[in-house]
C-alpha cells in the first residue's frame, strides 16, 4: 500500500513511504543499528524504542548511562583550557580583595540576562561592589558603546565584564582601556582573528582557543568563570575568614540561558542543564519562581518551560520594554518585586505578540509576493517593524520556507537586523563577512543565528552578497525537506511510563533532538480548533486497541495538514510528533505534540 499525501513518487527511503506529507516533508527513518540498540535497552533497562533513540543520538554502550545521568563531577571541564580565563579570573579576584567596583555589560537576550544575574550573584556572595548594565535594545543597539562604558569609568567602576558582547565591539574596548578601564570579555559568538583590546578574552570561539568548548553558551562560559575565579580565591585565602559560596545554586540560570540560546544540548552543556533544572525545580530563584506562576507552570520544569515559557518572557523585556528588566528579574531576592516584574513581562510578553503577529504577517506577504522561498536566502525589509520581534520572524520565516531568513526594521536611513539560519548553513560567517567588507555597519553572531546594523542605502548589496555567498551550500540540499523519524508507535504503544523514560533522554535541543514517532493507523475521534485566536488543532487519536491519545498541533489550523485532519471523514492517518508528559489539575498523561501527518490512501 503506498502512502502519500501528494503526487510525489514514494521511494523506498521513505518512513512508510511518506515521499512528500501533508506538511510537505519526506519522512525519513533516521538510521541505527538494531543490534546495538536492543543492547542498549536491555543494558538500561529500558524500551527498544528508547534503545534505538539513544543509538541514533550516537550513545555507546559505554557511555549510556552516563548520559541518561549526566553529572558535573565527571563532566565539567577545567576552566583554564579556555584561552585567557586564568588572567581573567586572577585580574577579578584582585579586584573583589582590593574592593575595586566591577561593572558587568549585558546582553538583553535570555543568555545574556542569565550571565548578568549569574555574575552579579556570585560577586553580591563574595560582598564585592558590582554594578550591572544592560544596553537600551532601541537607544543604544546590541553590545558595548563608547558612552556607557565611560559612563561606568565616571560612576567607579575600574574593571568592566562584558557578557554574550564584546568579541567584535574593537572600537568601544579600544576607547574604553584608553580611558583607564580593565576590560574582560565573556562570551561565545564568533571570532575574527583581530580581536579586540582587552585584558582577556573568553571565548571559546576564537580562532586560537584549543578547548573544544564551542558549543558552551555564553551562561555556560560565565559559570567557568565563576569557577575559576573562586578557585583563584580559595588559593588566595579568601575563604579562610569568610564563607565559601554554594555554586551549584546558581545552576538554574545556567540550564535557562543554555537553554534559551538553542546550543547543542551534548556534552558538558547537556550536564548543566539536566541539574540546573532539577535546582529550578526548588524555586530559590525568587524571579523564576514569580515567573513560573505568572505563566502557571504548576509541574518541575523541563527544557520546554524553559526555551518556550519562560524564555519568551524574559526576552519580552529586551524585545517590547525595559531591556534590564530580564536581569533585574532573575537578580532580585525580593519576592514582591520578582512577582511586579514578572507579571509586568508577562503582559509585555503579550504586547510582543500582538507586535509580532502584525510584523509576521506583513513579512509573509511580502516574501511571497516576492517568492523569496525559491532564493538563496530570504530577506524581507519593513519600514517601522518593530525591531525588538525581527528575530521571532525571522524564526518563523526560516521555518516556512525551510531557508535562512533575514528581518529588517528600517528606521530612517538605517536597519537594524536579525537572521536564523538552517543546518549546515553558517549564516553568522556570512554577516561577519559582509561587515568586514563593509556592507554593514555591525554584524555578527554564530552559524544558527546573526544581527547586524545596516544603512538603507546598503540593503539591495547586501541581498546580493548573501544570496552570492549562500547559492551552492542551498543548492546542496535536497529539494523536500526531510522530517526525521525515530520509530512507529500506535496509539496504545504510547503510555505514560514511556513518556517518563524519554524525558530522562533528555534534555532535549540542537544536538540531542527530542525523538519524534509517528503514531500509525490512527484514527481521529476528535477535532477542533483551540486556542485565544483559534489557531490551535486539539486531537484525540485512537486505533483498533480503542485506546485513546491527546495531541495537539501548535499553529496548524490553516495549513494544509490541519484542514485535512479538521476534514478527516473518518480516514486514518500516520501522525508524527513529540512524546510528552501533560500535567492538568495534578494528573499526568501523555501527549502528542503534532509536527506532520499522511493521509493513508
Amino acid at each position: 500500500m503506498a502512502i502519500t499525501s501528494s503526487a510525489a513518487t514514494v521511494t523506498e527511503t521513505s518512513f512508510l513511504g511518506v515521499a512528500r506529507s501533508l506538511g510537505g516533508k519526506h519522512w525519513q527513518a533516521r538510521p541505527v543499528d538494531d543490534r546495538l540498540s536492543l543492547a542498549l535497552s536491555q543494558r538500561l533497562g529500558v524500551p527498544e524504542v528508547v534503545g534505538r533513540v539513544l543509538n541514533a543520538r550516537g550513545v555507546s554502550l559505554e557511555d549510556a548511562a552516563l548520559f541518561l545521568e549526566p553529572t558535573l563531577k565527571e563532566m565539567l571541564p577545567d576552566p583554564a583550557v579556555l584561552k585567557d580565563m586564568e588572567v581573567a579570573a586572577e585580574r577579578l579576584a584582585l579586584a573583589v580583595m582590593q574592593d575595586e567596583q566591577i561593572a558587568v555589560f549585558g546582553d538583553y537576550d535570555v543568555d545574556g540576562a542569565t550571565s548578568s544575574a549569574l555574575l552579579k550573584r556570585f560577586l553580591n556572595a563574595l560582598g564585592a561592589r558590582s554594578v550591572v548594565y544592560i544596553p537600551d535594545r532601541l537607544k543604544e543597539g546590541y553590545g558595548p558603546n563608547e558612552a556607557a562604558l565611560l559612563k561606568l569609568r565616571d560612576e567607579g567602576a575600574s574593571v568592566v565584564v562584558t557578557v554574550d558582547c564584546g568579541t567584535t565591539s574593537h572600537e568601544p574596548l579600544a576607547a574604553a582601556t584608553a580611558a583607564g578601564l580593565d576590560v574582560i570579555v565573556v562570551d561565545h559568538h564568533a571570532a575574527e582573528a583581530n580581536l579586540p583590546t582587552a585584558v582577556a578574552v573568553v571565548n571559546p570561539n576564537r580562532l586560537d582557543d584549543a578547548s573544544g568548548l564551542g558549543q558552551l553558551a555564553a551562561v555556560g562560559v560565565t559559570f567557568l568563570l565563576v569557577v575559576a575565579i573562586n578557585r583563584t580565591l580559595r588559593k588566595a585565602g579568601w575563604y579562610k575568614t569568610r564563607p565559601e559560596p554554594d555554586l551549584r545554586q546558581w545552576l538554574d540560570l545556567v540550564a535557562l540561558g543554555t537553554v534559551c540560546d538553542v546550543v547543542p544540548l551534548n556534552g558538558v552543556n547537556r550536564a548543566l542543564v539536566r541539574q540546573g533544572l532539577t535546582v529550578m525545580a526548588g524555586r530559590g530563584n525568587a524571579g523564576l519562581a514569580a515567573l513560573a506562576d505568572v505563566a502557571g507552570i504548576d509541574e518541575p520544569p523541563g527544557s520546554y518551560h524553559a526555551g518556550f515559557i519562560l524564555g519568551p518572557r524574559i526576552n519580552a523585556g529586551g524585545r517590547v520594554g525595559e531591556s534590564d528588566l530580564g536581569t533585574r528579574l532573575l537578580g532580585s531576592d525580593d519576592r514582591q518585586v520578582a512577582t511586579e516584574i514578572a507579571a509586568h513581562l508577562d503582559e509585555l510578553n503579550r504586547q510582543r505578540q500582538d507586535i509580532e503577529a502584525k510584523v509576521l504577517a506583513e513579512a509573509f506577504d511580502m516574501a511571497e509576493k516576492e517568492q523569496q522561498g525559491r532564493g538563496a536566502m530570504v530577506i524581507v525589509v519593513g519600514e517601522g517593524w518593530h525591531p525588538g520581534v525581527v528575530g521571532i520572524v525571522a524564526s518563523r520565516l526560516k521555518e516556512r520556507f525551510d531557508r535562512p531568513s533575514l528581518v529588517i526594521a528600517l528606521d530612517g536611513d538605517t536597519g537594524s537586523g536579525s537572521g536564523r539560519s538552517v543546518p549546515g548553513i553558517d549564516l553568522g560567517a556570512a554577516i561577519i563577512a559582509a561587515r568586514q567588507v563593509g556592507i554593514l555597519t555591525k554584524g555578527g553572531g554564530h552559524p544558527m543565528a546573526a544581527g547586524l546594523t545596516i544603512e538603507r542605502a546598503r540593503i539591495d548589496e547586501l541581498k546580493s552578497f548573501l544570496n552570492e555567498r549562500l547559492v551552492d551550500a542551498m543548492d546542496a540540499r535536497p529539494d523536500i525537506p526531510g522530517l526525521n523519524i525515530d520509530a512507529g508507535i500506535k496509539v496504545g504503544g504510547v503510555t505514560l511510563e514511556l513518556a517518563e523514560v524519554l524525558e530522562q533522554v533528555g534534555p532535549y535541543g540542537a544536538g540531542n533532538p527530542e525523538p519524534r514517532f509517528v503514531i500509525t493507523g490512527a484514527s481521529i475521534a476528535y477535532a477542533d480548533p483551540v486556542g485565544r485566536d483559534q489557531s490551535h488543532l486539539k486531537l484525540t487519536l485512537t486505533d483498533d486497541s480503542g485506546k485513546r491519545l491527546n495531541a495537539i498541533a501548535f499553529r496548524a489550523v490553516e495549513s494544509d495538514m490541519g484542514q485535512a485532519l479538521l476534514k478527516h471523514g473518518g480516514a486514518p492517518f500516520h501522525i508524527a510528533g513529540k512524546i510528552r508528559i501533560n500535567t492538568w489539575q495534578g494528573r499526568s498523561s501523555p501527549q502528542l505534540i503534532v509536527d506532520d501527518a499522511a493521509a493513508i490512501w
